[in-house]
């Protein structure tokens, strides 16, 4: 899936290095850095922290177990419609680029 994203967003995908990057200490002094994107490319004028969650996507990338779930319940109450994971991502970016949220 991540060489998918990559792609649509026009990036290259990083390798994997066995293990957990987090990237609230990775975004850390960012700030700047966005602000110049917001400016090169004209886009709403948000801060980074009101953009991504670091600490919420380092929760959900950044698991040392695996995390297996399973629909069948949700099925059987009759909640049947899904997206194409890929697809509900890159919708996603298209509708913040749409937005001028993203470049």
């Amino acid at each position: 899936m991540w060489p998918r994203l990559a792609e649509h967003l026009g990036v290259a995908a990083a390798e994997y290095p066995g293990h957990a990057q987090p990237l609230e200490q990775q975004m850390a002094d960012m700030e700047p850095v966005w602000d110049r994107m917001v400016a090169k490319h004209g886009l709403q004028n948000n801060p980074l922290k009101a953009v991504a969650s670091w600490w919420h996507s380092d929760a959900d990338l950044g698991r040392t177990i695996e995390n297996f779930n399973d629909m069948t319940k949700s099925r059987d109450m009759g909640f049947t419609a899904y997206q194409n994971s890929v697809r509900s991502f890159t919708d996603a970016f298209d509708m913040l680029r749409t937005a001028q949220v993203l470049p």
